[in-house]
């Protein structure tokens, strides 16, 4: 396996006057090397991770990284600059710049590598002897832990850091002293523990031993900022005598704290960009939450907070820990999950939003095809089918038909709870669970829909989190998070949605229906391109579920009329458009999209062939402003084609699986594929113009980590 760095992606002399033209400069070496496949796409990667926030960090560092496709062996790039690049850290312009590569797969052994390289960053005299480097040979043999004529061991001066070592070849990755995540305990790495505690300490006023600390920190790649913050605080620590002990949880993973360390300890530190995993085995103990960057610049001041909070005896509320920053017991000031102080609400907003889709969409995908599949046995008829409970014979197709058609039926009808309830997660951790899941089952009781699933799960996560902000007493802390907080939360919620929210969303409901059916016997090609329109603005919501309502009930009839057959056929087309587009769009030009995205474009080939315009929703949660007008344009397009060829359509649901029962398949076909390549171009180019701004959780030109904070989401390659 080739060295990580070589003496050919040193550049010491790097003539860059911007942190993108810096970073193609270095990633040019890279491509030359064989090392990076694709510079336009590594380099969009890049720039999605440093529009999430800056990589610049104080001391004149500058480290723009991420995970890629793109990138075939995990490289490091280092360039010096005499003028500076400004990568957006507090202090000024970077003068030391490093770019990390790190393949999507990439294994422990290379990130470990790579961690290590992060923790050495913390060490000045590290940092001063790549300042004076006479040539790019010594800066590369530097970096690699050797001495400059290649002959091992480690420059003079910097055999006293923590790690002992710079960055190793990979051959050697597997017993680099000091790295990250191996051996079954995280503090006996770091020389600031000796060892697990037996849990019987009485606390920071006990004579004798130093005030103890765990932290976690994270960061959305897990390569760099984790390990960084993870040395800086140890440092501090050890420079004011208090015992830090860090769980790292990189992209390598991460091994758990001995449970016996966490109990001793007097605090807790959680630096992360990302949720903490298993955050409930800290609770019960003074905690301080803030961004992992927080933890690299000012450690010294996060350590003293912690002390404070614990002279002061505020702790977290048993149960509650999960809460992301949540320090409701104690009121201090919480940090909402997926949010930290100096973001935006724009951005919070977002993420929250997705937290909800990224749980949601499965059942889309789920519920949507067992309900296409039911059509494409049992024909357009199945949903009049008898419940399978009363009815099923086990060798008829119309009984299994039928059965697939239910299964997805109520699949389809966890869609609008799980969206609430996991917005409400994604605000406020499990509490927001319950109210969330209430007050979306009530927006499905009052007719409410998509919109009404966002409005729930928002309202359900304010109230959590409103109530975490209250002063508890100590007595009624326990029953918080399985009493109280449920209890309160689901009755406001429950009053806002039913008496406030519910019928002002019926009544907009009820009068748009009146509306289409007022035009139903005017411009037919007109009535077309607004049921598309509709049927592309809110992908499910209530506009769309208006639309496709007022269709359906036209063909709810024994005999319907050719002219709501013709209504149907349009509104089902224009339906399947935005998931196809979405899906082509992510073909034709992937590096304008996150990894995460171009995996959800090809699961949309399917949705948007089975009529499941849900399928593009997370596209228009990420980027409304570009991803909803262009697929109102395309769908309209196909619903006033649609009409215009006599298309006419007898099924409720289907998409291709009942193109069998379309009257003019062929040109019904031509409409569907005008409106998704309109649509797939007008994104294309919407997504080309844009420049993300920096440090702003926006679509950059690689897309955006929707950091989704759905843990389980997908974290997109460029994180």
């Amino acid at each position: 396996m080739s060295e990580m760095i070589t003496e050919d992606l040193v550049d010491l002399d790097l003539s860059a006057d911007s942190k993108e033209a810096a970073a193609r400069a270095l990633a040019e070496r890279m491509v030359a090397l064989g090392r990076v496949t694709d510079l336009d796409g590594f380099l969009a990667d890049v720039a999605a991770r440093e529009a999430q926030m800056p990589t610049g960090l104080d001391g004149g560092i500058g480290i723009p990284h991420c995970r890629s496709e793109h990138v075939t062996e995990p490289t490091l790039a280092f360039g010096r600059s005499a003028a500076g690049i400004d990568f957006g850290a507090a202090d000024g312009p970077a003068d030391l710049i490093f770019l990390i590569a790190a393949p999507a797969g990439a294994d422990d052994a290379h990130l470990t590598i790579l961690s290590s390289l992060a923790r050495q960053l913390m060490n000045a005299e590290f940092t001063d002897a790549l300042r004076s480097a006479a040539d790019a040979g010594a800066a590369a043999a530097l970096i690699r832990g050797e001495e400059p004529d290649g002959t091992g061991g480690v420059p003079e001066g910097i055999e006293d850091s923590v790690d002992s070592v710079a960055v190793p070849t990979a051959a050697s990755a597997g017993t680099a002293t000091g790295s990250p995540d191996v051996g079954p305990e995280e503090g006996s790495q770091n020389g600031t523990d000796d060892g697990p505690r037996n849990g019987t300490d009485d606390g920071p006023a006990e004579r004798g031993r130093p005030f103890r600390v765990v932290a976690v920190t994270s960061c959305p790649t897990g390569i760099a900022h984790t390990y960084m913050a993870a040395e800086s605080l140890e440092k501090a620590g050890r420079e004011a005598g208090v015992e830090v002990v860090v769980e790292t949880q990189g992209s390598a993973g991460f091994t758990r704290l001995d449970p016996a360390v966490i109990e001793a300890a007097d605090g807790v530190i959680f630096a992360h960009d990302v949720p903490v995993r298993d955050k409930d085995r800290f609770a019960g103990k003074p905690t301080v939450d803030t961004g992992v960057k927080a933890a690299i610049n000012r450690p010294g001041e996060l350590i003293d907070e912690v002390r404070g909070k614990a002279a002061r005896g505020e702790v977290t509320a048993a149960g509650a820990a999960g809460a992301a920053g949540t320090d409701g017991a104690s009121g201090t000031t919480p940090v909402e999950r997926g949010g930290k102080p100096g973001e935006g609400y724009g951005t919070k907003l977002r993420v929250w939003l997705m937290s909800g889709v990224s749980y949601m969409v499965p059942f889309v995908a789920a519920g949507g095809l067992l309900i296409a599949l039911g059509f494409a046995i049992g024909g357009y008829e199945i949903n009049k089918a008898p419940s399978v409970m009363d009815h099923f014979v086990w060798s008829q197709a119309d009984s299994w038909a039928a059965l697939l058609f239910q299964v997805g039926g109520v699949a389809f009808a966890f869609l609008v709870p799980v969206l609430a309830g996991y917005i409400a997660y994604g605000m406020a951790d499990r509490p927001g669970l319950v109210p969330g899941f209430v007050g979306g089952s009530i927006a499905l009781t009052v007719n409410a829909g998509f919109l009404g699933g966002l409005a729930a799960g928002l309202i359900s996560g304010a109230v959590v989190m409103a109530i975490q902000r209250v002063r508890i007493p100590a007595a009624l802390r326990g029953i918080m998070p399985v009493v109280v907080i449920p209890l309160i939360s689901s009755a406001v919620v429950g009053f806002l949605m039913f008496v406030v929210i519910g019928k002002p969303i019926a009544s907009a409901q009820k009068a748009m229906t009146d509306w289409l059916s007022g035009l139903s016997g005017a411009n037919a090609v007109l009535l077309g391109a607004l049921l598309g329109l509709m049927m592309c603005f809110d992908l499910g919501g209530p506009v769309n579920k208006v639309a496709y309502a007022f269709a359906t009930a036209g063909i709810a009839v024994a005999d319907p009329s050719d002219s709501a057959m013709k209504i149907m056929a349009a509104v089902m087309a224009a339906g399947m458009v935005p998931p196809l587009a979405m899906a082509l769009a992510t073909t034709v030009r992937g590096k304008l999209f996150n990894a995460a995205e171009r995996e959800n474009g090809k699961a949309a080939w399917v949705l948007g062939a089975s009529f499941i315009s849900e399928g593009a929703i997370p596209f228009a949660a990420a980027d409304p402003l570009r991803v909803i007008p262009s697929s109102m344009v395309g769908g309209a397009l196909t619903g006033a084609l649609s009409i215009a060829f006599g298309a006419t359509l007898r099924a409720p649901h289907g998409g291709i699986f009942v193109v069998p029962l379309i009257g003019n398949p062929l040109l019904y076909l031509v409409a569907i594929a005008a409106g998704v390549c309109v649509t797939t171009a007008l994104v294309i180019v919407l997504k080309g113009l844009r420049k993300p701004a920096p440090g702003a959780v926006a679509q950059g030109p690689g897309g955006t980590d929707p950091s989704a904070p759905s843990p389980e989401a997908k974290q997109p390659v460029a994180a």
